[in-house]
């Protein structure tokens, strides 16, 4: 069994929890907005989508800190999708007023089509997460049986300074409780943008990266969320492993903590063809999956079906090569399903790693 450098708790009483906000997603699918008439909702965020498919689809326990918002529409939905992703929730609720909030975030997303890209629009005026504190938790019964890895992200910590200030009091938490820690940097120009742009995220991040062991970050994170320099992405190959692994040996220089950092990689040929891949360094060494040529229906959440099937894999001992495998193929399924979360199961998940539904460039 490899440990990779990180030590998981042998028995807990959850193998995964996660601290953010929650979103109810808005998806008229292809249709335009401006022409949309109808709607699919889908109850996700950055931080509880990884937690959620290591529920869903990996039959894990796992649970999530968060708002929630006990008498809206939105916080019913809300709610409904916690339970359906079979996560256990420790809410600090708050009643909406009728008019203002507190409420609950809506993002407005459509999945594009041939010639026009998904485009994503946020709502998160007067969010419930938005006002967490510390106190608001009882840490103490939450960590009480232990949990084994404990996650969170850059969306969430973007918000505000309370959520900044949350996210690093919950990952000292962790620490002493024995947690393995994990970070996904998901820069988003549009959230760092009241804070002060990428010079306030570089500040806040490089503030929370020595407090984890695992990152998850592509090279656009690293060099605009955490100042890392790199090569002009937009000019190299978005599949070239060499760009990613000197950005790593720098990342390691500036952050010695860290003990695993992984990332997706992404070629958008069209909003329904991709290439595929990820790379992971851990324990001086990296691994890369192969390149699979996908026929993407829905690309929200890409991202967060690997850290989930990566997370996994590590949580269950297996190898680093296993994990960046695990985390590929059920990134890749995930494109095939509506929604931000998992439709996959463990036994779709290691049919693809066998044989990929799509071709596969080796």
């Amino acid at each position: 069994m490899q440990n990779l450098g990180m030590r998981f708790i042998n028995a807990a009483r959850f193998d995964a929890a996660g601290i953010g906000g929650l979103v109810v997603r808005n998806d008229p699918g292809t249709t335009p907005w401006t022409e949309a008439r109808s709607v699919n909702w889908w109850v996700s965020g950055a931080e509880v989508n990884p937690i959620g498919n290591l529920s869903r689809c990996f039959n894990l326990d796992t649970a999530f800190l968060t708002a929630m918002v006990s008498n809206h529409p939105l916080g019913w939905k809300a709610q409904q999708g916690i339970r359906e992703l079979g996560v256990k929730p420790f809410y600090r609720m708050y009643e909406h007023d009728g008019k203002d909030g507190p409420n609950i975030a809506q993002t407005f997303s459509d999945i594009g089509r041939q010639g026009r890209p998904p485009k994503v629009f946020y709502n998160r005026s007067n969010e419930a997460a938005q006002l967490l504190l510390p106190e608001d938790f009882d840490w103490n019964t939450i960590f009480k049986d232990g949990i084994r890895l404990f996650h969170s992200g850059g969306l969430f910590t973007a918000l505000c300074e309370r959520t900044t200030n949350l996210v690093t009091y919950a990952f000292g938490k962790a620490k002493e409780h024995g947690a393995v820690r994990s970070y996904d940097v998901n820069w988003r120009p549009r959230l760092w943008e009241p804070r002060g742009g990428k010079e306030e995220a570089q500040r806040v991040n490089r503030g929370i990266v020595p407090l984890v062991d695992m990152l998850l970050a592509n090279e656009e994170d690293l060099q605009l969320a955490l100042g890392i320099p790199g090569p002009d992405i937009t000019k190299k190959d978005a599949l070239d492993p060499e760009v990613f692994k000197a950005m790593i040996n720098e990342t390691r220089k500036q952050f010695p903590n860290l003990k695993v950092i992984a990332t997706t990689l992404r070629e958008v040929l069209s909003p329904t063809k991709h290439r595929w891949s990820a790379i992971a360094w851990a324990d001086g060494m990296f691994e890369m999956a192969p390149v699979a040529e996908l026929d993407v229906y829905d690309r929200i959440g890409g991202g967060d079906g690997f850290a989930a099937g990566f997370m996994y894999a590590l949580l269950k001992g297996k190898t680093l090569k296993e994990a960046v495998l695990y985390g590929w193929a059920h990134g890749a399924l995930l494109a095939t399903f509506g929604g931000d979360t998992t439709m996959a199961t463990l036994e779709m998940v290691e049919d693809f790693i066998k044989t990929p539904g799509s071709r596969v460039d080796r």
